[in-house]
């Protein structure tokens, strides 16, 4: 195994645990035990826990990035991206009952720490925002794409946490459904003017 592999490896459980656990309840040891490997190993990668949240957080956004990427080039509409990131809640949901939103649950936790990873986690969020209010321009709602980005991800992280709390998938389901109305309201048609008759 290359020293990459053992690192993504250490990368990937860290991100797990930090979700399930929460950033400051999981150890180093935690950590290593997931991947199962020997402690010089595992520092020989990792000096400190900040160093791996870095590397999680690096982790997200680059994967994020791909996502709302691969949405942008293969999904034609506005409106179906933008319900493909609803939707997320859904085939989430599983995840989200148990633990929460993953971006949500971390953000809020190192704001609580004011942990210095706290703006880079934050870029999360703010990432998804811009592409939200992107698409919701291109929908025709330039004047308020922005308030309507952040209402969606508001909305969004409602219904993770209330999902998680009361451990309530019908609820999730429900207010996903709601969520598709709201957006189907705001498609706009465009209509075809009438030619002019000719004389």
């Amino acid at each position: 195994m290359t020293d990459k592999d053992t690192r993504e490896r250490i990368v990937e459980a860290a991100d797990q645990l930090f979700y399930q656990q929460g950033y400051e309840q999981t150890s180093f040891s935690d950590i290593a035990d997931a991947v199962q490997i020997s402690r010089g190993n595992f520092y020989y990668h990792f000096k400190t826990k900040d160093d791996i949240l870095q590397a999680v957080i690096d982790t997200r956004l680059a994967t994020l990035q791909q996502i709302l990427t691969r949405w942008d080039e293969e999904i034609p509409q506005p409106a179906e991206r933008i319900l493909q990131y609803i939707d997320v809640l859904i085939t989430n949901q599983a995840n989200i009952k148990h633990y929460g939103c993953p971006v949500g649950t971390l953000c809020s936790e190192l704001a609580k720490l004011r942990h210095a990873s706290q703006v880079e986690a934050n870029a999360l969020f703010a990432m998804t925002r811009n592409w939200l209010s992107e698409q919701f321009t291109l929908l025709g709602h330039k004047a308020k794409a922005n308030n309507l980005a952040m209402h969606l991800i508001g909305r969004g992280q409602g219904i993770a946490t209330l999902a998680n709390v009361f451990y309530d998938e019908q609820f999730l389901k429900q207010e996903v459904q709601e969520l598709r109305d709201w957006l189907q309201s705001l498609t706009v048609t465009k209509k075809t003017k009438p030619k002019k008759r000719p004389g």
